[in-house]
């Protein structure tokens, strides 16, 4: 979480990836940031996607998109919103191919893989359809803020997986079948919301407003930051949300994009032996070689000349990507804190 005080040094590989020039921001005060961001996390891909998810689910057999609907039809007769739907179907694909399966590791069952000796019901009870999905539903709705979490994040705090970041996979997928079989408005519904250049100004000129205050280790405002509070507040002033520590920002933040690319408001990670699962420290790209981040103790929120020393990796994240995602991007996936 520390920056490495060090002269900025641009290495031989490094060469003509960054100095990308300043990038004209709109900022929108219309409010609708919400809205953008539900229907990113509700319906639509982190990122690009649409295609794969359409082609995702032409893949399922007639007994998935069976499963998936009723997920949808009891979801519906519970009242809940197309996110839980969307949250259950990626569960259900991730843990059983949406198939209501009578095997899995040690004593797992159904299409969530319940396990009895865990206390999810008997035998009988977590292979019936209905109960399962009833099941699912009602732990999803005990997780704290779990509308607000992306929804592969979500899904792991029901099943309590040890791979957790797995579920991400199918987000295309199933926000396909919430929006075509659920009859919900998908990805083309999203075109008249906000673009990533004005979010990711809305989050810069957030972040610029809390320069000069003091670095405090875990801080996410108002009164201090540290460098993953700062970056997680500022994104979510623009209304996307992101997580709080700077390696899952990196794994779980938005789209992979390389550093070439990066653009004003991107997430720029330094990592030991440029190593992600050595990342210690995170901050914002302004362009023109210029960051905003919150250094270390005894420092304050400042915008520097973005560094290297090293640790630099090549690879920034986009917290908010606009439809088709840019050459070279590629989903967050990986594993970390």
């Amino acid at each position: 979480m520390r920056k490495l005080v060090v002269a900025f040094i641009v290495l031989a590989g490094f060469a003509g990836m960054i100095g990308l020039g300043a990038l004209t921001m709109l900022i929108s005060s219309s409010g609708g940031n919400q809205g953008w961001s539900n229907c990113s996390a509700n319906l639509g891909p982190w990122g690009n996607g649409a295609g794969r998810g359409e082609q995702d689910a032409g893949s399922l057999k007639p007994e998935s998109v069976a499963l998936a609907k009723r997920i949808i039809e009891v979801g519906k007769q519970r009242g809940l919103p197309p996110r839980a739907w969307q949250i259950a179907i990626q569960a259900g694909k991730t843990e059983s191919n949406l198939a209501n399966l009578t095997h899995g590791d040690r004593d797992s069952l159904g299409i969530f893989q319940m396990r009895p000796s865990m206390g999810w019901g008997t035998v009988a009870q977590v292979t019936d359809v209905d109960y399962q999905i009833n099941k699912f539903y009602d732990v999803l709705l005990a997780v704290p803020g779990w509308e607000e979490l992306r929804p592969g994040t979500a899904a792991q705090r029901v099943e309590r997986s040890a791979f957790p970041l797995r579920y991400h996979r199918w987000e295309p997928m199933a926000a396909h079948l919430v929006s075509v079989e659920g009859n919900v408005p998908g990805i083309s519904g999203c075109e008249d919301l906000p673009g990533a250049s004005v979010l990711a100004g809305q989050a810069l000129s957030y972040a610029k407003g809390q320069l000069g205050k003091p670095y405090v280790w875990g801080a996410a405002g108002p009164a201090s930051f540290d460098c993953s509070g700062l970056t997680q507040q500022a994104w979510k002033a623009a209304g996307v949300e992101i997580p709080k520590y700077s390696q899952t920002q990196y794994f779980q933040g938005g789209v992979h994009v390389p550093l070439a690319q990066a653009q004003p408001g991107d997430l720029v990670f330094w990592g030991y032996g440029r190593d992600p699962n050595g990342i210690h420290h995170v901050g914002l790209y302004l362009g023109d070689d210029q960051l905003l981040h919150a250094p270390q103790p005894g420092e304050s929120v400042e915008v520097t000349k973005l560094w290297d020393g090293g640790q630099l990796l090549p690879v920034v994240v986009r917290p908010a990507a606009d439809t088709p995602a840019p050459p070279g991007a590629v989903p967050a996936a990986g594993g970390a804190r």
